[in-house]
């Protein structure tokens, strides 16, 4: 009776030990997915892949220009976070049809506005070639989170909340093509200012109220 007890207990152990193996074999096969996949893209933005599945852009955004929008000939930060999930490093290049180029810039650089009048030549923009380089099941971030950002030099037309621009991004020959929208603030425009009236007494002497003699009427 001993015996076949302590048997028992042996074999309960021997599961024990092979369920544990199985659990950290499957940890290891899940630690080979592309770290891309653990990434979570921000809340608002377009997400568009390749057929593929090799490439990916996530959190497509124009950042909100204020209450006003963005004018025509106006610059504009173009959030985005640019995905390889291939097993070769990928070069991607970025163009619009909705302004005159689109460059790598400082997040934080000030903003160009267009100008008041009108000029027949284009000054050279403060910017790098819009061309990121992607690791192998990596991804690249470009927004005002990161050192980095697209910035769209020259807008062709005005935009407001709720419009877009369509931007491609060519992944070393997969293009990927996607309308970027204008984002909406997370909170509501601050309500204007009240219109203070002040009396300054002037109001009397225009009613013929005040003044000198004013009391003898």
């Amino acid at each position: 009776m001993t015996r076949s007890i302590r048997g028992s207990r042996r074999s309960a152990l021997l599961l024990a030990g092979l369920a544990t193996s199985g659990l950290l074999l499957s940890g290891c096969s899940a630690g080979q997915v592309s770290e891309t996949a653990e990434t979570v893209p921000s809340i608002q933005g377009v997400n568009v892949a390749s057929k593929s599945g090799d490439f990916a852009v996530r959190g497509l955004l124009i950042a909100y220009p204020g209450v006003d929008g963005y004018q025509a000939g106006d610059d504009a930060n173009l959030d985005v976070v640019l995905y390889n999930d291939s097993p070769d490093q990928v070069t991607v290049t970025v163009t619009t049809e909705g302004a005159q180029e689109v460059v790598r810039s400082d997040p934080n650089a000030p903003l160009e506005e267009s100008p008041a009048t009108t000029v027949t030549e284009t000054a050279p923009s403060a910017g790098l070639p819009a061309q990121i380089v992607v690791p192998p099941l990596s991804f690249a971030q470009l927004n005002s989170e990161a050192p980095a950002v697209l910035r769209l030099i020259g807008l062709d037309q005005p935009l407001r909340v709720g419009e877009s621009v369509f931007v491609t991004f060519d992944f070393g020959g997969t293009t990927i093509r996607a309308a970027a929208p204008v984002a909406v603030p997370l909170t509501p425009a601050a309500p204007p200012e009240p219109i203070i009236e002040r009396h300054t007494g002037f109001e009397e002497l225009e009613d013929g109220h005040g003044g000198p003699g004013g009391a003898g009427h």
